[in-house]
């Protein structure tokens, strides 16, 4: 039976800071509707302390960035967005369109059609989170959306000349720089300098992961992205060092992120709580790492592989690292995840920045529905049909009766005119019918 040797943050308490950024976030958008940029300034200036003559970037401004930036970082930007073009493009050449006779006649097919226009959110606040953007912009512009609006918080009081480069090598059609809830509400509701979305993809923190909960509907969204989370799957065939390593990794993105370690082995489990606190103390970012850990990191320990799968499944994390000596057995097992990184040899930080999958993912159990941003986020899957006379004459005899069983009129007469038309068969039609008695006075 699993046995936790750590627990993290307890559920009311998180619940109550869910509250008051809802509110916070209600009276944003509000405003952002009734005011369009006027509002968007007021908070730039309230947030960022941040009010341009314009928020959009003009193209000389995005080629004095290039200046800023040195060519090693370029060169490291253009990696990185070869892999994620190169696995967005296989994914989107796995997504067929069809069209198939399913009876004689009768023709149906669909279409993967993308929206016309995206929404990309890229965090900028406390890390420049540069890769953000070749997660969105470029996924988005591989799925053929011919509208990509990209935006950016200021960073230390300027567009940060990193985050500008990649939305505009990564394609973008639009930059600008402006953050939160402002930036978000500007693209779903739009402006009077910029024209709505139809979709919004993007990580951010707990503000803007609020105000994408509350457009949707309004747009479509990718996900509602969280607090980062990390899972290490492990057993003794791994060290306490290198699961403490990757804790720390992810749980340094935030005092809130959950990190979690699920073992067969009880020492692991104490050797990595022991690396845990003394690489802490190391890390630069040790303070914020070490605050997660404190308040959000769990151990826990399971009898054999079989409840470690079970816990994980329970746990449904954003990213699950497996180091164990058969890490396919998870693979093949597992089932609520955001992404799988199978052995000691990679870790979350490669998703995270240059391997090539996606690393917008689901968290807050959201893994057990769905997965994480990916080519298909921007596309619609929409069905269409076509039909001979004769194929029109076998389902409207079907579809005549079925509308009749549920009483809709309206229905089956649009089988019975083909009916009446192309098979000439006799059926009253709507003129024959007697009209309906009006009431009595």
């Amino acid at each position: 039976m699993a046995q936790y040797l750590k627990h993290g943050i307890d559920v009311d308490t998180k619940l109550q800071t869910d509250i008051r950024v809802r509110e916070n976030v209600e009276d944003i958008l509000s405003e952002v509707e009734k005011h369009g940029e006027v509002a968007v300034r007021k908070f730039s200036e309230k947030f960022d302390g941040w009010s341009p003559d314009s928020f959009r970037l003009t193209q000389a401004g995005i080629d004095a960035c290039y200046s800023d930036v040195s060519r090693q970082a370029l060169e490291d930007i253009e990696f990185a967005q070869a892999q994620v073009r190169n696995f967005a493009q296989i994914q989107r050449d796995s997504m067929r369109d069809v069209e198939v006779e399913t009876l004689p006649g009768v023709a149906l097919g669909h279409k993967h059609v993308p929206v016309n226009a995206a929404g990309c959110y890229v965090p900028g606040g406390k890390y420049p989170l540069i890769a953000s953007a070749h997660m969105s912009v470029v996924t988005a512009k591989v799925a053929g959306v011919p509208r990509v609006v990209a935006c950016a918080p200021p960073f230390n009081g300027r567009p940060h000349p990193a985050i500008v480069l990649a939305m505009h090598m990564a394609g973008a059609d639009e930059i600008y720089c402006v953050g939160g809830v402002q930036a978000v509400g500007m693209m779903a509701i739009g402006t009077e300098s910029c024209d709505p979305v139809d979709v919004l993809v993007g990580p951010g923190n707990a503000y803007v992961a609020e105000a994408k909960r509350q457009l949707f509907g309004r747009v479509g969204i990718d996900l509602l992205a969280g607090p980062t989370e990390t899972l290490i799957i492990a057993d003794e065939s791994v060290d306490g060092e290198m699961c403490a390593a990757d804790l720390l990794g992810q749980a340094e993105h935030g005092v809130n992120s959950p990190a979690v370690l699920i073992t067969n082995s009880e020492k692991l489990a104490k050797d990595t709580i022991s690396e845990v606190e003394r690489q802490r103390h190391i890390l630069p970012t040790g303070d914020i790492a070490g605050q997660a850990w404190d308040d959000c990191g769990q151990v826990i320990l399971c009898d054999d592989y079989e409840e470690m799968v079970k816990m994980a499944d329970f746990v449904a994390s954003e990213h699950v690292q497996v180091m164990t000596r058969d890490p396919d057995y998870f693979l093949k097992n597992m089932t609520n995840y955001g992404a799988l990184f199978l052995g000691h040899e990679t870790n979350v930080a490669y998703g995270d920045k240059v391997i090539g999958t996606n690393h917008t993912l689901p968290t807050n159990k959201a893994a057990r529905y769905t997965g994480g941003l990916w080519v298909g986020k921007f596309l619609k899957t929409c069905t269409y049909q076509r039909v001979t006379e004769e194929g029109s004459v076998m389902v409207g005899e079907y579809c005549s009766r079925l509308c009749a069983y549920e009483g809709f009129a309206a229905h089956k007469e649009q089988a019975d005119i083909r009916l009446r038309r192309f098979a000439g068969q006799n059926i009253q039609g709507l003129d024959t019918l007697p009209s309906p008695r009006k009431p009595a006075q």
